[in-house]
């Protein structure tokens, strides 16, 4: 019998495949109150805990597994779990690092019985989980203090500890990848990479997909129109840094709507030795911090990504609903994977 991994190779090899849109936003349709995010344990917690939303794995998990449904239901090939904010570091902020483990255990089960449930029902469709690690609101390359540039508030050790802690518990809940996003900063990302090695070796999990390990796709952030990350990399060289590793694929994400983005992700199509993924903004916030373009719209500017090849996983980032979603997934039906380059097969990455 072939395994989630030896499916998912072959799924990619022929069609583009759909990643799921923004948790957050589907969340904030729900008004919660500070209740909602509170377990029975919790009750008495003296920090208030409204707006931790990977808490609600646990605290409201009837939520989650319904916006999984949705995203699912609308096309989606590969669901995110609830886990953006999943480390000891980011978790401290309300003082719940001890809850870390638990929040991505319970989320990635969470994610996979509702995954499973599509599955049987169209076994020519499966349904995978990826496991989602954001970037944690520490930055290992840049300092928080204007008037202390070498201080930095947290070390790559440190971050690489949190990234085990967090990589143990999505797998132990049953993902089939595991999702490094909105790398603002590739130090970060080179210690997730470095947990993620350290924590498949202590497992025996091989790193190579190709030969059956659980695959990793990365995506970055570029933050503006100057096409770098937050830490200052253009798109070429955060490619590079990140390389080492035998990825299923990069990508980008975030901070950019699909227009704004497309000449980044050209240089990702025409260098990467990985497939390459895309999960734009619903384009750019307006005044009030909101997303106004609509599942059409966004659907439109796609489209000339796959025109021109470029793209193995498209889906949707801040804004997106399981409309965009459904638009996307539609839309993708109708265009062929990027094939990644032969030269690369053939000689090895220059980059």
């Amino acid at each position: 019998m072939q395994n989630r991994t030896e499916i998912l190779l072959q799924a990619i090899e022929k069609r583009i495949l759909i990643l799921d849109g923004a948790m957050g936003t589907m969340i904030q349709r729900y008004k919660l109150t500070e209740e909602d995010f509170r377990t029975p344990e919790l009750a008495d917690h003296p920090k208030s805990l409204k707006g931790n939303n990977d808490l609600l794995s646990l605290s409201r998990p009837d939520i989650i597994r319904q916006i999984h449904r949705e995203y699912l239901e609308a096309g989606a090939d590969i669901i995110e779990t609830n886990t953006f904010s999943g480390t000891a570091i980011a978790q401290a902020d309300y003082e719940l690092s001890h809850l870390a483990y638990a929040i991505n255990y319970e989320s990635a089960k969470l994610a996979r019985a509702v995954a499973d449930e599509f599955s049987e029902r169209e076994p020519d469709k499966p349904r995978f989980v990826a496991g989602a690690i954001g970037p944690t609101n520490r930055t290992a390359s840049l300092s928080p203090d204007v008037n202390d540039p070498g201080y930095r508030a947290i070390t790559f050790d440190q971050l690489a500890e949190a990234y085990a802690e967090q990589v143990r518990g999505l797998l132990d809940g049953g993902v089939d990848l595991i999702l490094v996003e909105t790398i603002f900063d590739t130090l970060n990302a080179k210690a997730a990479l470095y947990a993620i090695q350290d924590v498949y070796e202590e497992r025996n999990i091989p790193l190579d997909p190709k030969e059956g390990g659980i695959p990793i796709m990365i995506s970055g952030t570029i933050t503006d129109a100057s096409g770098r990350t937050l830490s200052g990399q253009t798109t070429e060289a955060f490619l590079i840094s990140i390389s080492h590793v035998p990825l299923l694929s990069v990508g980008l994400n975030c901070a950019l709507g699909a227009k704004e983005l497309r000449p980044y992700l050209k240089v990702l199509a025409q260098n990467a030795p990985f497939y390459v993924s895309a999960y734009p903004n619903a384009g750019l916030p307006n005044e009030f911090g909101a997303y106004d373009q609509g599942a059409n719209e966004m659907a439109d500017q796609v489209r000339d990504f796959l025109k021109e090849g470029m793209l193995n996983i498209l889906g949707g980032c801040c804004g997106t609903t399981p409309e965009h979603i459904s638009a996307l997934a539609k839309m993708a039906a109708e265009f062929k994977p990027r094939k990644i380059n032969e030269v690369f097969e053939e000689e090895g990455s220059n980059v």
